[in-house]
């Protein structure tokens, strides 16, 4: 049966009555537009819909705004928040009207092509990804910025803020004395871990739109969370990251509460990241297994050169907020030095310990979950595969404890940005890899570049509560 054929019959079963035809803005947010089922036949599922690409921030001017969403209809599933109404959710990639060639700058689009280039390249047919995202849940979130009035608070029932004391009655009375001290979450049981009825809730939606779910827990710090995912192909595992964040969002939402995949949301606590395994096959058999340092190949140290290399242009897209980088500083577990060990945490690429040469793979714990994953996923393979064709060796491994490194071998360790400034800077520097086989071009990055700097310049140009602290009195 084709694949326009099991649409309707899935429309047909479940008594659908709106189609979403879903795709992600440069940001990796999900946006869509809702069809009724009466419009829906076969010539319309196989064209796709027009959209306005101008009302889309960093994508079409408005005297070119007319863009086609053309659905990817194997990806079809049963939105579980559809309520009264059924709604079946397809899966699009944005096209040019006028010559029905991929748009450039979606980010989707970036994905196919990073896996073709693969493919192209000879060096693998198959690239693999295991995102690790972690997130917030908060009970009560409250914010606001003017002209004259900056704040923000956040409430968990888990751990202890200030205004439990001070009589502020936007916290709920009668709270549990079951708390969570700070870096002080990882795995405990109840009542510690107030969130595992709520994760298991995400997990079994998660599996209902057809990712495969492995497990969930707490994280280390108060009120964050994990969801466990299967591995999978690059576009593939980027679909379910955004149904991943989809889900997390929703499911909170109907307990009443909020989650967040902004990395650093409370201070002085450990920030949420998004350790990306990865790995590359050929002809059914693991590229990155070998006789090397912790069971790896050659292919894999020179892969894991070329993310070292690459890593401050990475940053942009990897880290991709101004919050990023209050979560990469020294001290919370953040990997902020630009180097590889086996089992070691501390560096900012992991070479899990595992017994099967085909689990060989390398984990890069720079990325956060802000990150677009169609972006970042394509940006790290085409780092790595520029690190294999340039045999770009990444030096020695660092087995030891990165954090405690005296000060003179420090100064020799590169390290991630310390800024998303920096980040864009390196990649306006650094860009000659993302475009080879046209998988990212210029006037893409360039785009994204002036959009992010946007979220820079608000931040550079917005007086902070600290700096009355610091400076009110001078």
């Amino acid at each position: 049966m084709s694949d326009t054929k099991k649409v309707l019959s899935m429309i047909k079963e479940h008594g659908v009555q709106y189609v979403s035809f879903r795709f992600v803005n440069p940001a990796g947010k999900w946006q869509h537009t809702d069809q009724a089922v009466s419009t829906i036949d076969e010539a319309l599922l196989n064209e796709g819909i027009m959209f306005d690409g101008s009302s889309i921030a960093g994508w079409k001017g408005i005297e070119e705004s007319d863009m086609l969403l053309k659905p990817d209809l194997a990806s079809a599933v049963i939105d579980p928040f559809s309520g009264d109404h059924t709604i079946l959710v397809l899966f699009c990639d944005v096209l040019e009207p006028s010559t029905s060639k991929p748009y450039n700058r979606d980010p989707r689009g970036i994905a196919r092509r990073a896996e073709a280039y693969l493919k192209e390249s000879g060096i693998g047919d198959t690239a693999y990804f295991g995102p690790e995202a972690e997130f917030f849940v908060f009970r009560d979130v409250r914010y606001k910025n003017s002209a004259t009035t900056s704040f923000y608070s956040v409430r968990s029932d888990e751990g202890l803020f200030d205004a439990e004391f001070e009589g502020d009655k936007l916290f709920p009375e009668g709270v549990s004395g079951f708390r969570i001290p700070a870096k002080g979450g990882y795995f405990p049981v109840a009542p510690m871990d107030q969130g595992s009825e709520l994760r298991a809730e995400m997990l079994t939606t998660l599996a209902d739109m057809g990712v495969e779910v492995e497990k969930h827990h707490h994280e280390v710090a108060i009120a964050q969370h994990e969801l466990g995912v299967k591995f999978g192909t690059l576009l593939n595992m980027a679909d379910a990251m955004v149904k991943y964040k989809y889900v997390v969002q929703m499911v909170a939402h109907q307990y009443g509460l909020s989650a967040t995949f902004m990395p650093k949301p409370v201070v002085g606590d450990n920030g949420s990241g998004m350790h990306c395994h990865q790995s590359i096959w050929k002809g059914g058999k693991p590229l990155f297994a070998g006789d090397g340092y912790a069971g790896l190949s050659e292919s894999a140290l020179y892969y894991i050169g070329g993310i070292i290399k690459h890593a401050r242009a990475l940053n942009a897209f990897t880290n991709p907020s101004t919050n990023s980088y209050k979560r990469l500083i020294p001290g919370f577990e953040a990997p902020v030095l630009l180097a590889y060990s086996s089992r070691n945490r501390s560096a900012s690429i992991r070479i899990p310990f595992v017994n099967s040469p085909n689990g060989r793979r390398i984990e890069v714990r720079f990325p956060d979950p802000t990150a677009n994953p169609y972006l970042a996923f394509a940006a790290m393979l085409m780092a790595g595969l520029d690190g294999i064709k340039n045999k770009i060796h990444p030096g020695e491994a660092m087995d030891k404890n990165l954090y405690d490194l005296p000060a003179d071998e420090l100064k020799k360790v590169p390290a991630v940005c310390g800024s998303l400034r920096e980040a864009l800077e390196a990649l306006d520097k650094d860009r000659a890899f993302l475009t080879a086989g046209g998988v990212f071009d210029n006037d893409m990055i360039d785009a994204f570049i002036e959009l992010k700097m946007q979220e820079v310049y608000r931040l550079e140009h917005t007086t902070h509560p600290v700096e009355f602290e610091q400076y009110f009195t001078a």
